[in-house]
């Protein structure tokens, strides 16, 4: 649990972020529902929900980073071959 005063700090540094990179920029994870956005499969059902919208978000850019060989290229493709069905 945090103090009032790091709750307080924690608050403040959100605000500046949601400010400079407009709302839900920032999400805590707490439990909350997540908005919704419209997903395309990442061609893993594990994946799909562990990212809590079912797949990855229609229309953004997402960044796919890791150590060499961990399956950056294999979830791209299997990305890919979802939006083609």
């Amino acid at each position: 649990m945090l103090t009032e005063e790091r709750q307080k700090d924690l608050e403040t540094a959100i605000k500046q972020i949601e400010r400079q990179y407009g709302k839900g920029s920032v999400m805590k994870m707490d439990g909350s529902t997540v908005g919704h956005y419209p997903a395309v499969s990442a061609g893993n059902l594990a994946l799909d929900i562990a990212l809590g919208i079912g797949g990855l978000p229609r229309g953004r850019i997402i960044e796919i980073y890791g150590p060499e060989a961990s399956g950056k290229t294999t979830l791209a493709l299997c990305a890919v071959a979802e939006i083609q069905k």
